[in-house]
C-alpha cells in the first residue's frame, strides 16, 4: 500500500510542475483562433463587413440587445482585433476581457443551447484574465523593458 501512495504522491508532484505558461498560451491561441475564425468569416474584403452578417445580425440574433448593423460592425471587428491581439498577447487581459463579454452575450441571446462551448471559452479568457498572457507573450517582453 506505501508503494501505491508514493507512487501517487510523485505522481502528483511531477504534474504539479507543468509550466503554466504553455496552459496561458494554449488558452490565449486556441480561443484566439476560434474568434478569430469567426470574426474573418463576417468580412467580404479587408474592411468591408459583409451582407450576411448584416443579415445574420437582422434576424438570426435578432435577440442581441443593440442594433443589427451596430452589432455587426462590433462583432466583426471586435472578434478580429481582440483575437488578434489575444492571439499575440498584446493587453492580453483586456483582449480576453473584451472577448468574454462577448462570450456572455453569444451564449445569452444567440447560442444559448452552446453552454458547453462557451463554458470552455470562459474558462480560458478568465484563466488569461486573472494570471496574464504568460512568458509568451508580447506584455511580457514589455513588462521585462
Amino acid at each position: 500500500m506505501q508503494k501505491l501512495i508514493n507512487l501517487v504522491k510523485w505522481a502528483n508532484n511531477l504534474l504539479s510542475q507543468f509550466p503554466l505558461f504553455i496552459l496561458a498560451f494554449g488558452a490565449r491561441i486556441f480561443v484566439g483562433l476560434q474568434f478569430f475564425r469567426s470574426g474573418s468569416l463576417k468580412f467580404d474584403g479587408w474592411f468591408s463587413v459583409s451582407d450576411t452578417t448584416f443579415y445574420l445580425f437582422k434576424n438570426d440574433f435578432s435577440g442581441v440587445p443593440l442594433p443589427p448593423v451596430m452589432g455587426a460592425y462590433m462583432a466583426a471587428y471586435g472578434e478580429v482585433i481582440l483575437a488578434t491581439l489575444l492571439i499575440v498577447g498584446l493587453g492580453a487581459r483586456f483582449s480576453a476581457l473584451g472577448l468574454l463579454v462577448m462570450t456572455i452575450v453569444i451564449q445569452t441571446f444567440v447560442f444559448p443551447e452552446a453552454y458547453i462551448l462557451h463554458g470552455l471559452w470562459a474558462v480560458s479568457l478568465i484563466y488569461v484574465i486573472k494570471y496574464g498572457g504568460g512568458m509568451l507573450s508580447v506584455d511580457y517582453f514589455i513588462k521585462k523593458k
